[in-house]
């Protein structure tokens, strides 16, 4: 939609025959409205952060082993149990190999589907992953230090 100038609005509603408390009415809605969308737009302009999904572990008996692990964040509903979470990957994968792509493009891991697999399968399956690349998984003692300080 073109931008119009007020002036060429306030012409327009004079040539009309309109009653000036009605024009002057109009042009003060139109200026709000005007001043809303520009403030608008100057929210929307400024760059956004990326952010990076990380997976914490609570290890409090320190079982898991001092390595780097990488991990896919997955989202299911809130009532139904976590351990099915692989079985619902795995349906939404075979349904995929079996499509046109992935016929073409077979997944054979669980990152290959956790990267390709589109969201239409992944969504028959109530199974959503957030996040495409892998994850570092961090571990922790899930405990918080005391600080010794002066104040």
């Amino acid at each position: 939609m073109p931008k119009v100038s007020v002036e060429l609005i306030h012409e327009v509603l004079t040539n009309n025959n309109l009653e000036p408390d009605m024009i002057q009415a109009v042009l003060k809605q139109i200026e709000e409205q005007a001043a809303a969308e520009a403030e608008a737009e100057k929210a929307n302009k400024e760059p956004t952060v990326k952010k990076q999904f990380v997976l914490i572990v609570s290890d409090p008996n320190g079982t898991i082993p001092d390595q780097d692990y990488v991990g896919w964040v997955a989202q299911i509903p809130e009532d139904d149990s976590v351990t099915e979470t692989m079985d619902r990957l795995i349906r939404a994968t075979y349904e995929y190999n079996i499509s046109k792509k992935g016929r073409k493009y077979p997944c054979k891991t669980v990152g290959e589907a956790c990267e390709a697999v589109g969201a239409r399968f992944l969504k028959e399956q109530s199974i959503a992953i957030k996040n495409k690349i892998p994850v570092t998984v961090v571990k922790t003692d899930n405990k918080i230090p005391e600080i010794e300080s002066d104040f």
